[in-house]
Parts: structure tokens; C-alpha cells; sequence
């Protein structure tokens, strides 16, 4: 007859919990960046976030107060030459201190040759620039501990003649993130990327409208926000010991 109470020590790793812990998250106010939130809100992640769009910002702070959580966050553009350290310092003054980072924010990109100069600029200065300065500001902050959570992109690995600078700039990503980890985790912080196949979000517009959008994620060709975001809580709920270096998620049914 099986042990009525079995012991159960060794059976699986000791989770490490995240009530009780702050989270400064870039551009968590729509898409994966929302979800995030949301679902770290839900398990008591007090939470920091920003978007370019006040009303965005409102509606996503409305639902990590649905879930029983506690959040806040500021309207401004990342892209700006102050927007990174105004996000920080409003932060700091938020929450004190925090010791988990998500960096997020980002804006679509094609092939270099289709778009202008104005907005290869644009792009660069949100998707990569803001990104390192994003992670030198938390990384200042959380000294010897915590985390920093990079979400990257599956674009730095499928290159395509359409997504030269938006998949040049994951790449670059991809990179950094490796190396950060071995800096960072001889400091006592723990660098995670995470990099996700196609998901639906309006960051998908106009390529990929609503109505399309849905139909893919009902065929399981396209991901969920919130499937990035229980992949956030996964690597985050981890000991100590362990950083999950890179996280791939991406839909089970290939594209044709």
C-alpha cells in the first residue's frame, strides 16, 4: 500500500515566490508587455509600467486592478532622449526599490530599404537604444539582485528580406542578452531573454488585422500575449541557481 503521506522532498524544485516583489515593466501598457503585467499583478508583483498612449496606460492599469493587483505607470515615449531615464526615476519614486525588470518596449520595423530614414531612426532609437539604456538604468538599480527580463524577438533567427532592421535589431538583442547574463550574474543579478514566435497583438497592424489574428491563434499558428507571459512567470518563479538563459515560444503549427 502506498505511504498515505508520501515524502515528496525531491520530487520537485523549491519555486521562488513572487508576492511581494516589484516589477518595472517598458511598454506594458498593450500586447505582451499587458499580459505581463496582468499575470504578475495577479500573483502580487507590485507593478511600474509605460506606453506611448495615455488611454492604453489607463485601461491597462484598470485590469492589474481587476486582478487584485497593485500598478501604476506614466504616458511617454521611451524613443525620446529623456524618455528612458523619466520612466526610471518615476519608477524609483513609485516603488523604491524593485527587483524585477521587463524590457519591452518596441515598435515594428521592415526592410531597410522600405522605410525612410526618419523611421529607421525611430526604430532604432526605440528597439534597441532605449532596450540597452532600459537595462544599464535596472541593472544601476537592482545592484546585486534580481532580475532582467529582455523580450527579444524569433525574428533575430528567421531573416527574411522584409524584417532587415527589425531583425537586426533582436539579433543585436539576442547578443547583448548573453553577454549581460554572464556580466550581470557574476553581480547577483539574473538575465533572462525570452523570444517569442508570432503573437497577437496590435503590434501586428495593419499586416495582420483583428479578424485574421483570431483565426490564427484558433488554427495554432498564432501565440497568445499571455502565453509570453507564462513563460515570463516560469523563468522568473525559478531558484536563485538557475537563470533560463533563453526562452523559446512559438506556435505548434508551423507556418507554410
Amino acid at each position: 500500500m502506498a505511504d498515505a503521506d508520501p515524502n515528496l522532498e525531491d520530487a520537485h524544485t523549491l519555486l521562488a515566490p513572487l508576492k511581494g516583489r516589484k516589477a518595472v515593466i517598458t511598454g506594458g501598457t498593450t500586447g505582451i508587455g499587458r499580459a505581463i503585467a496582468v499575470l504578475l499583478a495577479s500573483e502580487g508583483v507590485e507593478i511600474f509600467t509605460c506606453g506611448r498612449d495615455a488611454d492604453h496606460l489607463a485601461d491597462a492599469l484598470a485590469r492589474i486592478e481587476e486582478v487584485g493587483g497593485k500598478g501604476d505607470g506614466i504616458a511617454l515615449d521611451l524613443a525620446d532622449r529623456d524618455g528612458v531615464e523619466r520612466f526610471f526615476a518615476a519608477a524609483d519614486k513609485a516603488l523604491g526599490a524593485y527587483d524585477i525588470a521587463v524590457i519591452n518596449a518596441a515598435v515594428p520595423a521592415s526592410g531597410l530599404t522600405e522605410m525612410s530614414a526618419e523611421d529607421v531612426r525611430y526604430a532604432l532609437a526605440t528597439d534597441f537604444t532605449a532596450y540597452v539604456m532600459s537595462a544599464h538604468r535596472a541593472c544601476d538599480a537592482l545592484k546585486d539582485r534580481g532580475d532582467v527580463v529582455l523580450i527579444g524577438s524569433m525574428s533575430a533567427h528567421i531573416l527574411g528580406p522584409h524584417s532587415t532592421v527589425y531583425a537586426g535589431m533582436k539579433a543585436g538583442i539576442a547578443g547583448f542578452a548573453e553577454a549581460l547574463r554572464k556580466e550581470a550574474g557574476n553581480q547577483g543579478i539574473r538575465v533572462a531573454l525570452v523570444e517569442p514566435g508570432k503573437t497577437g497583438a496590435d503590434f501586428q497592424y495593419p499586416d495582420i488585422p483583428a479578424d485574421k489574428q483570431r483565426e490564427m491563434i484558433n488554427a495554432d499558428k498564432m501565440l497568445r500575449a499571455e502565453d509570453i507571459a507564462v513563460g515570463v512567470h516560469y523563468l522568473l518563479s525559478q531558484p536563485r541557481r538557475t537563470v533560463i538563459q533563453q526562452l523559446t515560444i512559438v506556435p505548434r503549427v508551423a507556418e507554410e
